[in-house]
């Protein structure tokens, strides 16, 4: 029998919620409901990092044992209120504007129609697709609708074969020196997956080219670390080492947001962490102290607010 779901109103929209018993993480047997749960009540801490991004979907409708696929377009019969962001591939070197459901040329290229997470009922209508994951650039737009500049600079640190999170905390902290020599101050967050994400607020600093200051660091500790640190994506070169991708800063890559859940047989979340976790698991050997549920991140968002806040919107 078909599932008609159920309506809920959500501040003031209406949203009907379907499946809700399905089995979306296999290894744990939870739910479209606890993944809906989950993101109901983060809301308030990611929304900030979600405003006036575009967001890319990762999808699972039948769980993440099943087939996964990323999404950018707005998905067909995304109700009217979720706003859409018209966006140039190229991101901030292109245009963006306010459109609907449907792709437009301008400048004679193609224009991706992306959603706009900027509410809980745009947060749970997500999740309700079986939006698992969320990703979004280092960029925003502004009042307009034309991409800014990025206001973000990321170094995405993942461990090739024969390597772990160990050897990705040790990297963390080497990035983090050669950054801190340069005045700049870096967040981290787990991936949620296998690695370590580290983050810096460049608003304030228009001179840097993220992209181009990215290379080049990832390229220094490279050459004076080439046992642990590569920087070139070629998989054949990745063994025992960190790649210090910093190809994410490219303004049509995007990165999964801080406290989404990831496309994994468990729930596990990208968290944001402080440098003495990484310090401690790094010298404990214990990799676990960087491995977080839903109900983890909760309960560390109740005693220590959003690590993260100094990045968001």
């Amino acid at each position: 029998m078909a599932d008609l779901g159920i309506a809920v109103e959500v501040e003031g929209r209406v949203l009907t919620l379907t499946n809700l018993d399905k089995v979306l993480f296999p290894a744990t047997g939870t739910t479209k409901r606890e993944l809906c749960r989950y993101y109901t009540q983060i809301a308030p801490t990611m929304l900030p990092h979600l405003k006036d991004r575009p967001v890319t979907f990762r999808r699972a409708p039948d769980g993440t044992g099943g087939k996964a696929f990323f999404q950018k377009h707005r998905p067909p019969g995304s109700p009217a209120w979720v706003p859409t962001i018209d966006v140039d591939p190229s991101g901030p070197a292109g245009r963006s504007r306010r459109g609907g459901p449907d792709a437009t040329r301008g400048n004679g290229a193609e224009r991706i129609p992306f959603a706009a997470v900027d509410s809980l009922p745009a947060l749970l209508w997500a999740a309700n697709l079986a939006a698992i994951e969320l990703h979004v650039p280092m960029w925003r737009v502004d009042r307009r609708m034309v991409p800014k500049p990025p206001d973000l600079m990321v170094f995405d640190l993942d461990p090739g074969p024969r390597a772990t999170m160990l050897d990705c905390c040790e990297v963390a902290l080497l990035v983090r020196d050669e950054l801190g020599g340069d005045g700049l101050t870096v967040l981290p967050k787990t991936s949620g997956s296998k690695g370590l994400q580290l983050y810096v607020a460049i608003g304030d600093r228009p001179a840097i080219d993220s992209l181009h200051y990215a290379r080049e660091l990832a390229r220094h500790l490279e050459r004076l670390h080439p046992a642990t640190v590569v920087s070139n994506m070629r998989r054949d070169l990745r063994t025992g080492k960190v790649l210090i991708d910093w190809s994410q800063n490219h303004p049509a890559k995007t990165t999964v947001a801080p406290y989404s859940l990831r496309v994994r047989p468990e729930p596990s979340v990208s968290t944001p962490v402080v440098w003495d976790e990484v310090a401690a698991a790094l010298r404990s050997g214990d990799t676990g102290l960087l491995s977080f549920t839903p109900d983890d991140v909760l309960d560390r968002v109740r005693a220590q607010g959003d690590l993260f806040q100094p990045l968001a919107g």
